[in-house]
């Protein structure tokens, strides 16, 4: 069974809409900021904090990230959007934990997920329900 998690965009987050390209950017970002850790640290962190490849797909016109594990305890997350109020724009990140999804995964997701939201000034509902605000409320 798989599980989703959403960043919300909100009134007043940084933005009310994303691409996916803006997505693609924050997980560029992820990778690199974790990597600048482990460099101060002499320690691959980058490798630790963020171990996927990270694929394109588009399937039945949906497009999608699949970050898949490049260790034994890592399978897949997916990263994409997600129309929450049925606009014409994507005003949220959809997280989801396929089956097949391993306990690290789903760490690693709830870690990706909480950056996320703090860099969007977003609304996050995890993946066991509850909510966290990243915005001025």
């Amino acid at each position: 069974m798989s599980r989703s998690a959403y960043v919300k965009l909100v009134e007043k987050s940084k933005q009310q809409a994303i691409t996916l390209e803006e997505v693609e950017k924050l997980i560029e970002y992820y990778q690199e900021i974790t990597t600048k850790t482990g460099d101060q640290l002499s320690w691959e962190y980058g490798a630790a904090a963020f171990p996927y490849k990270v694929e394109y797909h588009e399937k039945d016109s949906q497009k999608f990230y699949l970050l898949k594990g490049i260790e034994a305890d890592y399978q897949y997350i997916i990263v994409g959007l997600s129309n929450a109020r049925g606009k014409d724009n994507d005003e949220q990140i959809q997280i989801v934990l396929p089956e097949g999804s391993t306990h690290g995964d789903k760490g690693k997701a709830n870690e990706f997920c909480k950056f996320l939201a703090k860099q969007l000034s977003g609304e996050l509902h995890l993946f066991n329900g509850r909510i966290m605000y990243y915005y001025k409320r």
